[in-house]
């Protein structure tokens, strides 16, 4: 089998492109300001396709054959699946922040932090109830939803509309083969988008190192150390045992999904290919439906990297400012972790605004505390959301086994490595064998 040379793939190019980033923005970080557009604008490209992606794949998965039983019950098993992992992420983080004790000895005094820089923070920062989360997820109106890009409110309209054209059975044929087209035409305005991820990752990382610097991590290295530790051993241990309990490894899929990683890696953000793995958790087998529901779901509710972060800089920032927290204290922040993390789903800048939500809502802990993670967070952010991309690819593929949409055969044939046209099902490579 012919391999591509590296620096025709796009995970090299992007590799590449990052680390060129780090360069101009450490030597000429006058330059590396200026290539902020790139970042931001690759970003806005993929956004502007989320909305209607999800719409389409959600409306075709249910329409085609998903069937409104299947959905229920995959979204029921989804929600507790989230539940069950995101409060492992933060027991992890606890537990790893605990032992490390990264702000142990700085001693900061609150009064002398610089509160206004938080502020922004703070004021969206107030959790919502229960009640009122589940009530955002109704849109004012379904343009608003697409106009907004609220993830979780296109997701119900999507979900309705496909239980609504599926009902309609011969009737609603024609639309279902629009819907097809549309879809077709979107994942290629994707595919023409991904070309860009080179620059995209080049200007983020340009600027993050040019505006933050490698001073500012080298002071709090060991905060950075202790977060990039613990990602690392959820990703390996939890997430991949879960995924070898459910008869596939962590490490392939990583390989399978490595130019998605390096994507988000680069520009920090896991929405950068929120369409493309969509489309690559069908090419893995698991069936459009299943991708069309977990995926979105999951990056509001399933964010492992996130969850872990929260855990860790809000301990964190306790000890930095000799904030005693003894266990019954940290169970209370546990359990108030697991709400506030939900109360601020799908907002810009969510793991900043819960981060000021939790600590308002300790009462012990400074708020102003969030200036001392401020300069980092960019760094940090880059494992945070790259832990979040594999932990719903693993979340995809583990619901649709629960519900028995997922071809084996071709999950267990990408992951090794064969690469088969996307139409090519388990039964036709059956007949051809």
């Amino acid at each position: 089998m012919n391999r591509q040379r590296f620096h025709r793939t796009l995970y090299g190019q992007v590799l590449v492109a990052t680390a060129v980033g780090v360069l101009l923005g450490h030597f000429w970080p006058a330059a590396g300001l200026m290539m902020r557009p790139l970042g931001d604008g690759f970003i806005k490209l993929v956004r502007m396709t989320i909305a209607p992606i999800i719409f389409c794949t959600v409306v075709a998965g249910i329409a085609g054959g998903g069937g409104v039983k299947t959905i229920g019950k995959a979204g029921g098993l989804a929600l507790v699946y989230f539940e069950v992992v995101s409060t492992l992420a933060l027991v992890i983080g606890l537990v790893v922040v605990n032992l490390v004790e990264p702000g142990a000895g700085m001693n900061v005094d609150p009064r002398r932090l610089d509160a206004t820089a938080v502020a922004q923070y703070v004021g969206a920062g107030r959790a919502r109830s229960a009640t009122a989360f589940l009530i955002d997820i109704i849109p004012t109106s379904v343009v608003d939803a697409f106009v907004r890009g609220d993830v979780l409110q296109v997701l119900l309209f999507s979900t309705l509309f496909g239980v609504a054209l599926r009902m309609l059975g011969a009737r609603g044929a024609s639309v279902f083969q629009l819907i097809e087209q549309l879809s077709s035409i979107f994942f290629t305005i994707v595919a023409g988008i991904m070309k860009a991820a080179p620059l995209g990752a080049f200007g983020a990382m340009a600027f993050t190192i040019a505006g933050f610097g490698v001073g500012t991590l080298a002071q709090l290295g060991k905060l950075v150390a202790c977060f990039y530790l613990t990602c690392f051993v959820f990703i390996f241990v939890v997430l991949g045992g879960i995924a070898r309990w459910h008869g596939f490894g962590i490490w392939r899929l990583i390989t399978c999904i490595r130019e998605e990683i390096f994507i988000v890696f680069g520009t920090s953000s896991s929405e950068s290919v929120l369409p493309r793995m969509m489309e690559k958790l069908q090419g893995l087998g698991v069936q459009r439906s299943i991708v069309g529901l977990v995926i979105p779901a999951g990056y509001s509710f399933n964010l492992d990297g996130t969850a872990i972060y929260l855990a860790i800089t809000t301990v964190f920032i306790a000890q930095a400012t000799n904030t005693i927290l003894g266990p019954a204290r940290q169970l209370a922040l546990l359990a108030l972790l697991l709400i506030t993390s939900k109360g601020s789903a799908g907002v810009a800048g969510a793991a900043l605004i819960v981060l000021a939500a939790t600590l308002s809502a300790t009462g012990d802990i400074p708020v102003a505390g969030v200036a001392l993670v401020l300069g980092i967070h960019r760094f940090m952010g880059e494992a945070m959301a790259v832990t979040n991309l594999i932990g719903n690819s693993v979340a995809t593929i583990v619901v649709g086994k629960w519900c028995g949409q997922v071809d084996e055969v071709r999950l267990a044939d990408r992951l090794a490595g064969a690469t088969f046209p996307p139409a090519e099902d388990a039964e036709a490579r059956r007949a051809r064998n």
